[in-house]
């Protein structure tokens, strides 16, 4: 197991979920926790690919998101300077929705004010701070905080009650509907780990697996 960018030692997380017994018969049947980090990065980039890729297959998603970058050539990443001085109808024409070109604006203007924090600030909240300084972007929702604080600033103890995936995990192996409140009475079993938990029951459904008897 790889501990960079992780705010936590993943070996302690798993022996801290298999103390909880469907959660250790799923541990079991998916294997090694291996969590895949992506690199931590300024916010703007971080949070633009996040909402040109939300609603749209991966591949589509990664066209689109390649075809907005070719608009600012000899540059990883355009600047939130650089995408506000672009004409917003060659983002349309590079494949956004309108909602998601005033999205990308209104992240680029919330970037400059300061709403939205540096990544080096960001690393130092805790994560309601993130989440409520970040969804006061347009276009950026809680699940969205959520997935970067799982995935790109290696926070431990995030469960997303609204992902599909998670629901659907945690049905397979707990043999409950997957309600609100019965995820959070389930993840106290988790704290302080409910991400490693939540990569868990990910991976219950991306297996196939189904623990339950009979």
């Amino acid at each position: 197991m790889s501990v960079r960018h992780l705010g936590y030692d993943p070996e302690v997380a798993v022996r801290h979920l298999r103390r909880d017994p469907p959660m250790r018969a799923l541990i079991r049947s998916a294997g090694p926790f291996e969590l895949r980090m992506r690199r931590p990065r300024a916010p703007f980039p971080a949070l633009m690919r996040a909402i040109v890729y939300q609603q749209l297959s991966g591949k589509a998603a990664a066209t689109i998101h390649s075809r907005v970058l070719a608009l600012f050539p000899g540059r990883a990443h355009p600047t939130p300077e650089q995408l506000l001085a672009v004409d917003p109808e060659l983002l349309r024409a590079a494949g956004l929705s309108q909602n998601k070109v005033r999205s990308v604006r209104d992240l680029a203007e919330k970037v400059l004010d300061g709403t939205v924090p540096t990544l080096a600030r960001l690393q130092r909240m805790d994560d309601e701070e993130v989440v409520a300084r970040l969804t006061a972007v347009r276009g950026i929702g809680r699940w969205t905080v959520e997935m970067l604080l799982i995935f790109t600033l290696g926070r431990p103890d995030v469960l997303p009650l609204d992902d599909l995936g998670i629901r659907r995990g945690f049905e397979r192996c707990y043999g409950r509907s997957a309600t609100p409140d019965r995820l959070l009475e389930a993840g106290e079993n988790w704290r302080p780990y409910r991400s490693v938990a939540s990569w868990y029951l990910w991976r219950a459904g991306d297996l196939g697996l189904n623990l339950l008897p009979g």
